[in-house]
């Protein structure tokens, strides 16, 4: 007979009664105190479910002290006893841990083969979905799926040239006579304030003397700054999301996911390119691009006389915003995510990437007409970020600005001196001087603003309130 735990001839066997294992009493004994189990089953036992087996042997002489040979003898036994205890519980745990693991090694197979059986799935619909034409907006072309789309030869000549002759000028380029002065901005006072036609007012757009606005009912007006008055009114019919001027015309944004054209108060083009609301749309210097960005991680390129679309692309996050810089070789996109990111007009590759405020969408963009410099904004945060389009990472956070509020909108006049911000608490125009590369606040206002923009020659300030009214400021006589 040999003991069920050493796995050694017994000195005083006794079995369990429910499993009839036969062990030695002292180290049964020592696991019934210690788990209260069989050793071999797991089954509750006690030291009553124990039968002594009766076995003829020799007596063993009652050890000494530790001086005499038996005594360490006895000594060596309990070690070996204690040593085969422990090591029957590191065979239980260990048998117990290839079990787990073997467990674990099945749900990660299962988890693998589901991962790449959605994966193939993915890929057939999106192939599906690529096969697809689009119908009124995408004139017929076939939709493109995790692609990017270069411009065509003539529209990327024309990003070219047009890059050519503003980028030349632009470092030597005077203020324009007659333009306003520091001095001026400190003048600014607020002059009539002019209730719209136009429900739900929340978007506004400045094109020399007029400006338009338009609201999430779908509703748009246009605007005469120097008369301060109401020009014409209609309707675009869905709830409109961006605004902004094309020469003569008016391009809207829509929450259907509708860029559309219009011109003398009529539709004159429609494009459905996106899956989801269209979030802002910005036109190229050159005047023949439109640019749009939308919650489904597009960015769209149209051909602005006849809005069909030229180029495309799709990003890891949804788009809020957007805005080419002043000689159009590149196109800044805010992110859902907090960061900016340049992509360049000819191909859609990125080329830059700056974080704004991690985890909170980009609120506004807009570049100044130095050609180097980008002031950005995000949702509910009262601080405005001026990037240095030369310098890359952390070092090209030229300025931090704090405005005080909550900014919702930014523009930056023509001779890239002054940057206006509006929000729920008002309104500053912030200054760079030149001179002495430091910014200041020359004017500040209570007046709260859902937009602002620049009107001709920096001596005026158009602002939209939340309370569907354009209020005008303009420099003191």
């Amino acid at each position: 007979m040999l003991c069920g735990i050493s796995g050694e001839a017994p000195q005083e066997p006794v079995v369990s009664k429910k499993s009839g294992v036969v062990y030695e009493k002292r180290l049964i004994e020592q696991y019934i105190n210690e788990h209260g189990t069989e050793p071999s089953s797991g089954e509750s036992l006690t030291a009553d479910d124990l039968l002594p087996i009766q076995s003829s042997r020799i007596v063993r002489p009652r050890p000494p002290t530790l001086t005499s040979i038996p005594a360490l003898l006895a000594t060596f036994q309990n070690e070996w006893d204690a040593l085969a205890l422990e090591t029957y519980n590191l065979k239980e745990q260990l048998a117990r841990t290839r079990e787990e693991l073997s467990t674990a090694l099945y749900q990660h197979d299962a988890a693998v083969r589901v991962i790449a059986r959605l994966s193939r799935e993915r890929d057939e619909a999106r192939e599906a979905l690529g096969k697809l034409t689009v119908s009124d907006g995408a004139n017929g072309d076939a939709m493109a799926i995790d692609s990017t789309e270069g411009l065509p030869e003539d529209l990327a000549t024309s990003v070219d040239e047009t890059h050519a002759t503003l980028s030349k000028g632009r470092k030597r380029r005077p203020i324009p006579e007659g333009w306003a002065t520091p001095d001026d901005i400190t003048t600014l006072e607020q002059g009539t304030t002019t209730s719209l036609p136009v429900s739900d007012a929340r978007y506004l757009d400045v094109s020399g003397a007029q400006a338009a606005t338009s609201g999430l009912q779908g509703g748009s007006a246009t605007f005469f700054i120097d008369d301060e008055k109401v020009d014409a009114e209609f309707a675009v019919n869905e709830p409109v999301t961006n605004t902004a001027w094309a020469g003569s015309k008016i391009v809207f944004g829509t929450a259907q996911g509708s860029v559309k054209v219009f011109d003398n108060g009529s539709e004159v083009a429609q494009a459905t390119e996106h899956a989801g609301p269209v979030a802002a749309v910005s036109v190229h210097p050159s005047g023949a691009i439109l640019a749009s960005v939308g919650s489904d991680k597009s960015i769209v390129f149209y051909e602005l006389e006849t809005l069909k679309r030229v180029s495309r692309a799709f990003t890891n996050s949804a788009l809020t915003a957007c805005a080419f810089h002043p000689d159009g070789h590149l196109l800044a996109a805010g992110t859902a995510t907090g960061t900016v990111r340049l992509y360049m007009t000819k191909t859609l590759e990125q080329a830059a990437e700056f974080e704004l405020e991690s985890g909170v969408p980009v609120q506004a963009l807009t570049f100044s007409e130095n050609g180097f410099w980008l002031a950005a904004a995000a949702k509910r945060q009262s601080t405005v970020k001026i990037f240095d389009l030369r310098k890359e990472g952390a070092a090209a956070t030229a300025k931090v600005l704090e405005t005080g509020g909550d900014v919702e909108s930014l523009s930056w006049d023509y001779t890239g001196q002054f940057l206006a911000t509006g929000g729920p608490s008002g309104i500053t125009v912030q200054q760079y001087l030149k001179a002495s590369k430091a910014w200041s606040e020359p004017f500040r206002s209570s007046v709260p603003a859902i937009g602002v923009r620049w009107g001709e020659q920096g001596r005026k300030l158009v602002v939209l309130t939340n309370d569907n009214a354009l209020t005008v400021f303009g420099v003191k006589a």
